[in-house]
């Protein structure tokens, strides 16, 4: 009972990826670049789909629910940094710490399952395009989307109450830029076994088992694709997925570098891997899909026209 208080009355100090004032200076401004050109990128993907109905297909309602998660996942983040950054005191509450963890789980699971429903949503368009329409109905597609939240919200509640039945007593210095898993369980005095274990399971769950389903969405994808006798057609229908590949080699290349490797062998330098994953990848999304795509393209551009023109 006193360890669990002692737990509960503590501060951690976030102390990121350097304590020397110099870099510190050099890190803000570098951190709130990425955060205004993430939050800048993701939000004009939002509007230019939402208000253009030439996008109002399953393909770009998921890509605006992911520009939203990415959106929602820097805020989490980013700005408890860049205060943190450009003060002396570094640290946050307990419960301060929870609620970053558990948005941060939550919206890194939501974030794979979207990508996952878009890889199948590829799959219905490549080979099956003559039943796209009925497959991917509204009705699909909101409840799709729907159990992506729900077992996202469930993946970060059990997480979360696991980490409040850990003490910690010792340290409580973590070596990142925000309260990540790992650091916090390398951090606890009690017994985490019942943390790992949990953590293995879900984590084959929410994200092994999409990423099966991608693969082998995209293996179905390619053979469709090779069956095309055109060349120019077999381009065309291969240009509609690479956006997404880009993005799912991005997001599960930085969160491997993170995480397939032993809890005990993390270290100060897995802060830049975290950094690609957090700040780096939901800041290239909206560039990746709107770098070829023409309707992207085109929906921003009536945008900014309609913006501009409001304004003159």
């Amino acid at each position: 009972m006193e360890g669990a208080n002692q737990t509960e009355g503590s501060e951690f100090l976030l102390l990121g990826m350097s304590e020397s004032p110099k870099q510190q200076r050099i890190l803000f401004w570098m951190f709130l670049s990425m955060y205004l050109v993430t939050v800048v990128g993701n939000a004009l993907i939002i509007l230019a789909i939402s208000s253009d109905s030439r996008l109002h297909t399953p393909m770009y309602f998921f890509l605006a629910n992911l520009s939203f998660t990415d959106l929602f996942f820097v805020t989490n983040t980013i700005p408890k940094m860049l205060v943190n950054l450009q003060s002396q005191n570094k640290a946050i509450s307990y419960a301060g710490c929870l609620t970053q963890l558990y948005f941060l789980v939550s919206l890194v699971a939501l974030d794979n399952l979207i990508l996952a429903v878009m890889a199948y949503d590829r799959y219905v368009a490549i080979c099956c395009p003559l039943h796209y329409t009925t497959a991917m109905s509204p009705k699909l597609c909101i409840l799709l989307l729907s159990l992506c939240w729900v077992l996202s919200v469930l993946y970060g509640l059990i997480h979360t109450f696991l980490m409040t039945t850990v003490t910690f007593c010792g340290s409580r210095k973590i070596h990142y830029i925000f309260c990540e898993m790992y650091v916090l369980l390398r951090l606890a005095c009690s017994d985490t076994q019942i943390n790992h274990t949990v953590l293995i399971a879900t984590g084959c769950f929410i994200f092994l088992i999409p990423f099966g389903f991608m693969i082998i969405s995209y293996v179905l994808i390619v053979r469709a694709i090779l069956r095309i006798p055109s060349v120019s057609k077999k381009y065309k229908a291969f240009s509609t997925c690479a956006s997404h590949l880009g993005v799912v080699s991005l997001f599960y290349g930085t969160l491997c570098m993170v995480y397939l490797k032993p809890l005990h062998t993390y270290s100060v330098k897995d802060s830049v891997a975290t950094v690609m994953y957090a700040v780096v990848t939901p800041m290239m999304n909206p560039f990746i899909y709107s770098l070829r795509n023409k309707d992207m393209h085109g929906a921003l551009g009536r945008l900014l026209d309609k913006h501009f023109q409001r304004l003159t």
